[in-house]
């Protein structure tokens, strides 16, 4: 064990207390709504902190195989799945392990509905409600012409027989105000055949944990959802509630360099390599030693050690300028950001880090050359 002080940069850090208090709050809606809340393997599966979160839920939503895995290895309870396209080479696998599982088109379940229903494995249709109510269109599954799911249209007013689930997903870091857009949507259009199924899958995007988030709104909907349809097992598996806040990214500036009056703090860690979300979405993630912007004080952008020209994010303002060996905490780091990182350049994972309720750290897991070797071998 050692103190924060102790560890060197870079790090993801993953705090205790952060991970139960957001897990609490799930567990209420869970309770006080009857619904079952999974957790989305795209945005968590740092699976050695997963003995805290095996004491709330065991529950899980995988899109792969080695998620699929991951999750009957390390949490062991309902394993629902849904993948855009299953194949011949790995329908087989996907059915040994799966307790449900979602079917993206018609002719997906045409070609292995059959075999679903032999394996006992409950099986589900994406339905796509086309309500769109996300912003960034690279993160939504409802734009015209998207490959997520089945509209009305398609379904001419039959389900075919054997399908004991819908699955609807058309969220991404929404509000319970977003969800019951779409749940009108998905009600109006589906709704007839919502007495021929078991089971209802809300999909992810409900940001549940975030401050301000209105959970008794969510909570309403949800049992007043239950109540026109009581028979319905009805889930949400949300990616980004369960770890929001959980984590963060700690990072030492190198240097500083100034070009055209714009300076730039070079980092030890990467935007492309370890926050490539910050470059997708796009977005300026809070930084705990910045303060905001001031006539009089020093602005900088942050640069990634890499040998991208777009491997920067900014501006942040600090209340004194920077120097190297200047520590900077890069906040919400641990949903999502920790999954989708590279060895772009073979620029080096910063460590995983645990820090318990009583202040003590472990490093989960460290990485080294052969992470990178094995990765390209």
């Amino acid at each position: 064990m050692m103190k924060i002080e102790e560890l060197s940069t870079p790090y993801y850090i993953v705090y205790e207390d952060r991970m139960r208090r957001n897990l609490e709050l799930i567990t209420r809606v869970e309770r006080e709504a009857g619904v079952n809340i999974i957790m989305a393997f795209k945005a968590n599966a740092l699976w050695r902190s997963f003995d805290i979160v095996r004491e709330y839920n065991r529950d899980f939503t995988a899109s792969s195989l080695n998620e699929l895995r991951l999750g009957n290895e390390e949490l062991g309870g309902e394993a629902h799945v849904y993948c855009p396209v299953y194949t011949p080479a790995t329908i087989g696998e996907f059915l040994s392990r799966a307790t449900h599982l979602t079917f993206n088109s018609l002719s997906q379940w045409e070609k292995y509905g059959r075999q679903a229903l032999e394996a006992g494995v409950s099986p589900g249709l994406r339905v796509n409600p086309q309500c769109s109510v996300i912003d960034t269109e690279i993160y939504n599954p409802a734009l015209p012409g998207s490959r997520f799911g089945v509209t009305a249209e398609q379904l001419g007013g039959k389900l075919p027989e054997g399908i004991e689930g819908l699955h609807f997903h058309a969220l991404c870091e929404s509000s319970s105000y977003d969800l019951a857009k779409v749940l009108e949507a998905f009600e109006s259009q589906f709704g007839e055949y919502l007495p021929q199924v078991k089971w209802v899958n809300f999909g992810g995007g409900h940001l549940m944990t975030r401050e301000g988030y209105d959970v008794d709104h969510l909570i309403s909907l949800l049992k007043d959802f239950r109540a026109r349809y009581p028979w319905l097992q009805v889930v949400l598996e949300p990616g980004s509630a369960w770890m929001w806040r959980t984590g963060d990214l700690v990072t030492s500036v190198l240097d500083v360099v100034e070009n055209q009056g714009v300076k730039t703090a070079v980092i030890d860690a990467s935007f492309a390599c370890h926050m490539p979300d910050c470059l997708e979405m796009p977005y300026k993630p809070a930084i705990t030693e910045s303060v905001p912007e001031a006539p009089g004080l020093p602005v900088y952008r942050l640069g990634g050690n890499s040998c991208l020209s777009g491997d920067y994010v900014g501006d942040w303002a600090f209340p004194a300028p920077l120097q190297a060996g200047d520590k900077l905490t890069l906040e919400d780091m641990n949903h999502y950001t920790t999954v989708k990182t590279t060895m772009f350049n073979g620029i080096q994972h910063p460590a995983m880090v645990m820090c318990d309720s009583s202040g003590d750290c472990r490093y989960l897991r460290q990485f080294d050359y052969m992470d990178y070797k094995n990765r390209m071998s």
